[in-house]
């Protein structure tokens, strides 16, 4: 009896430090509850006892990380891999392009060294990965090749935007057109929107906007021609520097004109003694 009461004591205070209620001020319910949540709260509650040994293997974890997949194009740098091919069965190529099959590590290693090759990824993503057998000549020139496409890549040409109204002072336009100048030398294209005035709305704003353009000292190229647009209030064109091509026509044509004024205008010949008549002249000639 003894024995029974001093466990039954011990569960009780184990009963009272975990769910905070003396057994005695518990009701049935409370104590049938009690016993259901004990079953779940004492092992979670001892988990994280700091004086537990179990390791919390679920905090603890590593999350995995991701591998990042690799572009085809990542490996067109056409280098050399030497004898490091990864890969045990790999898709070969020959030096012309032809299609050797797939073949072994092994093997492709003693090709290489056997014709004094090199071997080139081409591409990974394929199963099995693409290989090429290059010479040295070969990856200079496919290098080569891919810095020039790489100079031919078009810049981002940044668009400049300017307004002003079709009765702008000629001082104001003059200023609006030597910022347009200066933004054409930076290789920069400009957006001119040309609105409608309240006191000359008949005006053809298209026409307008093309020869304010053309009171520019610099030589310009368009994007888009001046056209109107907002239901006839205003009108756009959008400009830019010129081209390689039309700087050559320009110069082309001002040597042309510049040598058809150069050449000298022939005179006609007279016999006429100076101080004499037209008919005393052609009795002379008689």
């Amino acid at each position: 009896m003894l024995t029974h009461s001093c466990v039954r004591w011990v569960l009780s205070r184990a009963l009272t430090a975990v769910c905070g209620l003396h057994p005695a001020c518990r009701t049935p319910a409370s104590r049938l509850l009690s016993h259901r949540e004990s079953s779940n709260v004492i092992p979670a509650s001892w988990s994280r006892c700091p004086f537990s040994t179990a390791a919390d293997d679920t905090e603890r974890t590593p999350t995995p990380k991701k591998k990042k997949q690799q572009d085809a194009r990542t490996h067109a740098t056409y280098s050399n891999v030497g004898h490091k091919i990864p890969q045990r069965l790999i898709q070969l190529l020959g030096e012309t392009g032809e299609d050797l099959g797939t073949m072994q590590r092994g093997k492709v290693i003693r090709m290489m060294d056997e014709q004094g090759l090199r071997l080139v990824l081409l591409n990974a993503n394929k199963d099995p990965p693409v290989y090429q057998l290059m010479t040295g000549k070969q990856i200079h020139q496919e290098q080569m090749k891919l810095r020039e496409k790489q100079k031919v890549k078009p810049a981002t040409v940044q668009v400049k935007e300017l307004v002003f109204s079709s009765g702008i002072s000629s001082h104001d336009l003059s200023t609006k057109l030597k910022q347009v100048e200066s933004w054409l030398e930076k290789k920069h294209h400009v957006r001119i929107t040309l609105r409608s005035g309240r006191k000359d709305s008949a005006v053809d704003l298209d026409k307008a906007l093309e020869q304010m353009v053309q009171q520019m000292e610099v030589m310009v190229g368009f994007v888009a021609t001046p056209k109107v647009i907002r239901d006839g209030k205003a009108a756009m064109c959008i400009v830019r520097p010129p081209s390689a091509k039309e700087l050559a026509l320009k110069r082309n044509n001002a040597a042309a004109s510049q040598s058809a004024d150069s050449k000298p205008k022939t005179a006609q010949s007279s016999t006429t003694p100076v101080g004499t008549t037209e008919a005393e002249g052609q009795s002379i000639q008689q």
